[in-house]
């Protein structure tokens, strides 16, 4: 069943994204604060790849489930629960800090379980906005999403390094369950669509069958497999970035926390402007092309950056921002492609699988990436990383058919024959 969009709901979604960006704000410093918390504690890249392993496995286990819930349960419902236990596993966590009880372990499970909430959190909000924002405002609002979303990004390990300067990390845990009750506000006040289908009123369906009609709407839509299949890739050998970055900055190139926040400042600053572009940019009439040649620019830079000179913080800090610049642009349109092409009863399970299957091989990645660096070195790794994102990219540009699939014409023919089936 789908549910027209009204401006109505559009102010309702506006007032529910702004608390939204105070929860992501929260979010930000903690991650912050808890990533350079292992740094500094263990100056070891296997600690930060487990770091990794364990926020990204809860959200294998647990995505797909979340979005076959998110298409049957009420989505509001869902979202003011996990975002009421993730509060909650911060605050137990601040007690941790309190009885100074806190150790390495500790920290792991307590990421484990923040990532098992978002995991629920994710495509639940995905899934709503299409129900509540017009078809022809969708490209620029996922556009303008990214835009704040970067500018959060770039403002959270700012606070983050700024806080850890005046007080101690149990103290500025806090802010995250401050900025849980600014985002309850707007939650509880406003109304979020039901979708539901009527057959799925009527009867209780298995989770195995709504999970595998999610894999055959993704197999349904022309080039959607490839483009899946080819992410999966580009998100393992770009992993070791994510992952080793607090190693890279602090123990190669001798960084502090105040370095460590001025590349990720820059990497939001990069990710802020390419955001801006997608929000005052109607469309992308060559969505694919566009598509490929972001994520080459992006491993150019990613080998740019494996052999920086020592200590050039400025330098690291321009090129992450030239690859930051294109992440929006690749995003934007991915899920501009997925939101006009899913019917929106489907949306959360379609968005939880290609989610799930994003990153379903990054948990090898992260717990390969610090074993690797130290033996081989880091700078070593983020080259070969590099070198094979752009092999990868340019494979399955000229050896599949992907190039030549034109979603705007699929959109058109899928309008028209639905308008037909109507007519009769």
């Amino acid at each position: 069943m789908e549910v027209e969009p009204t401006r109505k709901s559009f102010r309702s979604y506006m007032f529910f994204w702004v608390g939204q960006l105070f929860s992501l704000l929260g979010s930000m410093v903690v991650h912050f604060i808890l990533v350079w918390w292992i740094e500094i504690e263990t100056a070891s890249p296997t600690f930060l790849s487990l770091g990794q392993f364990f926020y990204f496995l809860p959200v294998i286990l647990f995505m797909p489930i979340a979005g076959v819930l998110s298409d049957k349960w009420k989505r509001k419902s869902i979202i003011l629960t996990v975002d009421s236990l993730q509060a909650f596993v911060t605050f137990i966590l601040i007690l941790f800090f309190i009885f100074d009880a806190v150790n390495i372990w500790i920290i792991f499970l307590f990421i484990g379980l923040r990532s098992i909430f978002q995991a629920f959190h994710q495509p639940t909000v995905a899934a709503i906005v299409p129900s509540m924002v017009p078809k022809d405002k969708l490209s620029r609002i996922n556009g303008i999403n990214y835009l704040f979303i970067g500018l959060i990004q770039l403002l959270g390990p700012g606070i983050g390094a700024l806080l850890l300067q005046f007080f101690t990390i149990g103290e500025i845990l806090w802010i995250d369950i401050i900025t849980f009750f600014i985002a309850l506000i707007p939650l509880l006040l406003i109304s979020i669509p039901v979708i539901r289908e009527e057959k799925e009123v009527k009867e209780k369906s298995s989770f195995t069958k709504d999970f595998k009609e999610g894999i055959i709407i993704l197999k349904a839509i022309p080039g959607l497999i490839i483009l899946l299949f080819m992410g999966m890739l580009v998100n393992f050998f770009i992993q070791p970035l994510g992952t080793l970055l607090p190693y890279f900055i602090h123990t190669i190139h001798g960084g502090e926390e105040f370095e460590y926040a001025l590349v990720l400042i820059f990497l939001q600053a990069g990710v802020m402007v390419g955001a801006f572009l997608t929000s005052i940019k109607k469309e992308w009439k060559h969505k694919i092309v566009d598509s490929f040649i972001g994520i080459g620019i992006a491993g150019v830079g990613y080998a740019f950056l494996a052999y920086t000179p020592n200590g050039i913080f400025v330098y690291i800090g321009i090129v992450i921002m030239i690859m930051g610049f294109v992440l929006p642009i690749i995003n934007t349109i991915y899920q501009t492609i997925l939101q006009t092409t899913v019917p929106q009863d489907k949306l959360g399970r379609v968005t939880s699988i290609d989610s799930t299957l994003s990153v379903v091989i990054v948990p090898l990645a992260t717990i390969l990436a610090g074993p690797i660096a130290e033996l081989i070195g880091i700078q070593n790794l983020f080259f070969f990383s590099a070198l094979a994102i752009i092999i990868v990219t340019l494979s399955f540009y000229i050896f599949t058919g992907v190039r030549h699939v034109d979603y705007d014409k699929y959109i058109e023919d899928m309008n028209q024959n639905s308008e037909i089936i109507q007519n009769e």
